[in-house]
C-alpha cells in the first residue's frame, strides 16, 4: 500500500511538472514566432474586418489579397507620414467607395521613404526616415481594411546617379546627361540598376505592402535626344531592353506571392510601337499582375480623337482608352481585368469638379473594368469625386 501511495505520488508529480513545462514551452513558441510573422487574410475578410485593433500587434507583419476592385488614391512618402494627411486618408477609408492607397517607396528624387536594412541600399544613403512608423502605419491601414501599394519610381534617380555615375544615362562624350528639368536617369539596360529595385521591392514587401507598383520604367522622353547615350544598352532596342527588365522582376519576385504592376503612358492603350520609351502595353501585360495607364486627359495632345482640349472630355478620353487597353489586352492573350487606369483627380487642362472625376471613373466602368486610382499630387481628394461607403453613418 505504501509502495502504491509512494509511486502515485511520484507519478502525479511528473504529469504535473510535465504539463508546466509544455505550457512553458508553449509560450516561448508563441513569443518568437510573434516577431516577424507575415499573415495572409482573405479578400472577404480584409473588406470588411481585416481584425480588429487590439489584436493588431506592434511590429506584426500583415498582408492582404488584393480586392476585386482596386480603388484607390495617391500619397506621397511626406504625406504618408503626416497627422493630418493621416487624417484626411483614414476619413476616405471610413467613409467612402477607397479601400486602396498607393504610398511611395522610393519616389522621383530617387530618395527612400524609411529605413531599410539591405546592404546594398544602405550603402547608397538612399533611405530617409519620412515614414518613422512604417510597420504600424500600415498595421493601422489594414486594420481599416485598405490594400497597401508600394509605389517605386525607377529609373527617374537623381541621388543614385550622383552616388554611382557609371549607371546613368550619358551624353555622347560620357558625361552625365540631365532632361530639360535637370533631371538625371538612371540607364534602363544596367543589370546593377535592376538589382537595387528588387532589393527595393523585398524591403517593402516586408513591412507589410501588399503590392509593388513600378513607375519610371522607361528611357527619358524630354530633353537633348540628340546627346544621349546608353552603355548598359547598346545593341538592343528599348523595348527589348524593357522586355529584359520585366523578365527580371517576374522571376526575382516569383518565390513570393507579392503582386507586381506597372505605370505607363497613357497612349500606350492606343498605340502599337513603344513612344520611343520602351514602354509597349502588351509586353507589359505579359509579365505584370496588373498594368496602370496613366489616362489623365490633361496629358493627351490636342486633337486626340478629335478633341482640342481632351481635358475637357474625361469620359471619352478614358472611354476610349480603356477600350483599345481592352482590345490590346485580347492581342497579349492576357485578362483586362489587369488593367487599373490612374485617373486624373487635379486641375490641369481644365478645373476638375467632381462630376469631372466621375465621369472617368463612369468611363472605366463602362469599359467593362472595374479598378481605378486617383493621383494628386497635393494628396488632397474631394469626399464628393467619391461614392458613400456604404456601412458609413
Amino acid at each position: 500500500m505504501r509502495f502504491w501511495k509512494k509511486n502515485g505520488a511520484m507519478r502525479i508529480l511528473a504529469i504535473f511538472i510535465g504539463a508546466v513545462v509544455v505550457v512553458l514551452a508553449s509560450y516561448v513558441i508563441a513569443w518568437q514566432t510573434s516577431v516577424g510573422n507575415i499573415i495572409y487574410v482573405d479578400e472577404s475578410s480584409a473588406l470588411v474586418a481585416t481584425t480588429s485593433i487590439e489584436e493588431i500587434i506592434p511590429n506584426k507583419i500583415y498582408h492582404i489579397s488584393t480586392p476585386n476592385a482596386v480603388k484607390a488614391v495617391y500619397l506621397s512618402s511626406w504625406a504618408a507620414g503626416n497627422e493630418k494627411f493621416r487624417t484626411h486618408l483614414f476619413d476616405l477609408l471610413d467613409n467612402t467607395e477607397i479601400n486602396s492607397v498607393i504610398i511611395d517607396v522610393k519616389d522621383y528624387s530617387g530618395r527612400i521613404s524609411f529605413v531599410m536594412n539591405d546592404p546594398m541600399i544602405k550603402a547608397t544613403g538612399a533611405s530617409e526616415n519620412r515614414i518613422v512608423d512604417i510597420v504600424d502605419f500600415i498595421n493601422q491601414l489594414h486594420e481599416k481594411g485598405a490594400y497597401v501599394i508600394g509605389r517605386i519610381s525607377s529609373f527617374q534617380d537623381s541621388y543614385l546617379v550622383n552616388v554611382h555615375p557609371e549607371w546613368a544615362v550619358k551624353t555622347k562624350t560620357g558625361d552625365v546627361w540631365k532632361d530639360y528639368k535637370g533631371v538625371k536617369w538612371l540607364d534602363p539596360g544596367a543589370p546593377p540598376v535592376w538589382d537595387y529595385l528588387v532589393a527595393i521591392g523585398n524591403e517593402a514587401y516586408s513591412v507589410g505592402f501588399d503590392e509593388l507598383n513600378f513607375d519610371y520604367i522607361r528611357y527619358p522622353s524630354d530633353g537633348k535626344m540628340s546627346d544621349i547615350a546608353y552603355s548598359w544598352s547598346e545593341g538592343r532596342t528599348r523595348q527589348e531592353v524593357m522586355r529584359s527588365f520585366y523578365v527580371h522582376l517576374r522571376e526575382a519576385f516569383a518565390s513570393t506571392s507579392v503582386p507586381i504592376s506597372i505605370d505607363l503612358f497613357g497612349l500606350t492603350t492606343s498605340v502599337d510601337d513603344d513612344l520611343g520609351i520602351g514602354q509597349n502595353l502588351v509586353d507589359a501585360l505579359q509579365y505584370f499582375d496588373y498594368v496602370a495607364p496613366m489616362v489623365y486627359p490633361s496629358h493627351f495632345a490636342k486633337g486626340f480623337i478629335g478633341y482640342a482640349k481632351p481635358a475637357e472630355h474625361p469620359y471619352e478620353v478614358i472611354k476610349y482608352s480603356m477600350d483599345q487597353a481592352i482590345k490590346r489586352s485580347v492581342i497579349a492573350s492576357s485578362s483586362p481585368e489587369k488593367i487599373r487606369p490612374w485617373l486624373q483627380a487635379f486641375d490641369l487642362g481644365a478645373v476638375y469638379t467632381p462630376a469631372l472625376v466621375r465621369a472617368q471613373i463612369q468611363a472605366t466602368y463602362d469599359a467593362g473594368l472595374t479598378s481605378w486610382m486617383l493621383w494628386d499630387a497635393a494628396n488632397i481628394y474631394d469626399k464628393n469625386d467619391l461614392m458613400v461607403k456604404e456601412n458609413s453613418l
